[in-house]
Formats: structure tokens, C-alpha cells, sequence
């Protein structure tokens, strides 16, 4: 799949993950997270990653391709993967958020507790 083929194709020109940040003008975790297929980069990138390592994007995903249609439709999947993975680290920020709001909220009925008892 694109995760490994990517991580084998960077590792065969001897490419750190910092090198190949750098040719593609993202940061280093950006890279990692795509070699760990915890996302997966747009069209676009997908492009410039073909052609900077001069194989068709196909060969990227691990696809055998016979159309500019089929190119299209997998553009149109990686879109689809990309929102799906965007909405779910959304979801995780929003539980933490929760559950960091109910912390502090329990804390301070705590001192307001701990203040009203001492007062009386």
C-alpha cells in the first residue's frame, strides 16, 4: 500500500524522512504519518511524490491503473480517506476538550467546597 511502497521508495535512494520533507516542503511528522498510514497526502502531493521518485503514482498506491478515470476515482478515494482521517482527530480533540473542561469544572467545585466549609 502507499505506506510501505513510500517508506521502501525513500529508504532505496537512501532518503532520510528530514531529506524527503524537505523536497516536498512539509515537515518531518507530516512524511512519518504518511509512512505510518495515519494519513495519507493529497493529489496534488501524491503527484509531486511520483515524480520525484520517477515512478506513476500507481505504482505509489500499489495499483495497477489502466485509465485516467481510475487515476481520478483513487484521487476521489484518497479525498474521501483525508476528510474521514481529518474527522476523526477532530472527534478525539473534542473528547479531550470534554474531558478537560469536566476536570477543571470538579476542581473548582472542590475550592468552592473546600472555601464554603472553612467559612462556616
Amino acid at each position: 500500500m502507499l505506506s510501505e511502497n513510500l517508506k521502501t521508495l525513500r529508504k532505496q535512494r537512501g532518503m532520510s524522512q528530514e531529506v524527503l520533507a524537505q523536497q516536498l516542503h512539509v515537515v518531518r511528522q507530516t512524511v512519518s504519518k504518511w509512512e505510518k498510514g495515519l494519513s495519507v497526502p493529497d493529489a496534488e502531493m501524491l503527484t509531486q511524490i511520483s515524480e520525484l521518485f520517477e515512478v506513476p503514482v500507481s505504482e505509489l498506491l500499489g495499483v495497477k491503473m489502466e485509465s485516467e478515470a481510475e487515476v481520478n476515482e483513487v484521487a476521489s478515494q484518497l479525498a474521501i480517506l483525508n476528510d474521514y482521517l481529518a474527522e476523526k482527530s477532530m472527534r478525539t480533540r473534542r473528547i479531550w476538550r470534554g474531558i478537560l473542561i469536566a476536570i477543571v469544572a470538579l476542581l473548582l467545585l472542590s475550592v468552592i467546597g473546600v472555601i464554603a466549609l472553612s467559612v462556616y
